[in-house]
């Protein structure tokens, strides 16, 4: 359960950011996916607005980054938050652009991060590929994120170690549990689209789509209305979406399980219906169907309040859970939660990216 059970779908990210106002001051907190009139610029003047020491921002678009970044500045500047703001470019797509960005990163940080936000995200609704070779939705919003998180462990746990070695020489809290205090999260943004499909093991880049897959990896039958659109080709970015975001929970149903007792906590989350970039290019007919489908749409500030809580709530520090939605603990569905389907995702991602990741210590 988390602290405020008060806490809804109305919520905003900045209520929450108050709330939790002495987890953010003085942390170093990295936010992806960051454009003006999405969830993560949303999520970062949040952050902003309680002083953290460093706030970086990453995302495809240099001109983007620049716009929120001066928001933030104009609305929180530094000479009244003593925060840095830094910009780091970042297309989870490519695999050479997120080991650059890493490398920035640790740079930046001093190899400290506190908590990382993957809030970046596809939906493409025409087949393309990443320069990898992989459907571009999976590629991005699975494999982006998975190696981009297995790369900035050693920032992760640098932190995790540092809040451990400041709880046990307080005179206070000598010999209690590191996490009963600590704010080191990684926090994935999935959605309640996952249950459009499980990861479709045999076929994960739909290249077949006219071939029949087990019953196990098989979408939601009937899908939604005009979610069943196809391409002339096959091709239907709701069910990629679906699976992709399921991945995002199963990727963090394996980090919970094995970054236990490391000072680490993991979540993932569905932050409500929010009208953002995200949906740019798809069918008219497809949005239309998401009026159909959800009667309230979130502002943005609204929208980044499940991220907040998530990454802030001292109540989530042993973990509790795995999916929260509109600020609270909630069940995803059960292909979303299949512990041998994670242990096979996680191994097939790394296949896929070519190298080993070891959580354990």
């Amino acid at each position: 359960m988390t602290s405020h059970p008060e806490f809804n779908e109305r919520t905003t990210g900045t209520e929450v950011a108050n709330v939790f106002a002495d987890q953010i001051r003085g942390r170093t907190i990295l936010v992806t996916g960051v454009s003006p009139k999405g969830i993560g610029a949303a999520t970062a003047l949040a952050f902003a607005s309680q002083a953290p020491d460093l706030l970086i921002l990453a995302s495809r678009t240099k001109s983007k980054l620049e716009a929120v970044a001066d928001q933030i500045r104009t609305k929180f500047p530094y000479n009244t938050t003593n925060t840095r703001v830094e910009l780091v470019s970042l297309d989870l797509s490519s695999q050479q652009s997120i080991r650059q960005a890493v490398t920035e990163i640790t740079r930046l940080t001093n190899n400290k991060l506190d908590i990382l936000i993957n809030n970046a995200a596809v939906n493409a609704t025409t087949r393309q590929t990443t320069p990898e070779g992989l459907e571009l939705t999976f590629g991005t919003n699975h494999i982006g994120t998975f190696l981009f998180t297995n790369l900035l462990l050693p920032l992760l746990r640098n932190a995790a170690a540092k809040k451990t070695t400041n709880l046990g020489s307080s005179p206070h809290t000598r010999g209690a549990a590191a996490t009963t205090t600590t704010t080191t999260r990684i926090i994935t943004v999935s959605s309640a689209g996952h249950r459009l499909s499980p990861i479709r093991f045999s076929d994960y880049n739909f290249s077949h789509p006219e071939k029949k897959v087990p019953a196990e990896e098989d979408h939601l039958k009937p899908l939604p209305g005009s979610f069943a659109k196809c391409t002339e080709d096959g091709y239907n970015g709701m069910v990629t979406y679906g699976q992709s975001k399921t991945a995002n929970i199963l990727f963090t149903l394996y980090l919970q399980k094995h970054l236990a007792g490391q000072g680490i906590g993991a979540y993932t989350l569905h932050p409500g219906t929010i009208d953002t970039e995200l949906g740019r290019d798809q069918d008219p007919e497809v949005k239309e169907q998401f009026y159909k489908l959800e009667m309230y749409w979130k502002s943005q500030d609204e929208g980044c309040a499940t991220t907040m809580v998530a990454a802030l709530d001292p109540a989530l520090s042993e973990t509790k859970g795995l999916y929260l939605v509109d600020c609270q603990i909630s069940d995803p569905h059960p292909h979303a939660k299949d512990e041998v389907a994670a242990e096979r995702l996680w191994m097939l991602s790394e296949d896929i990216v070519g190298e080993k990741f070891t959580l354990e210590d």
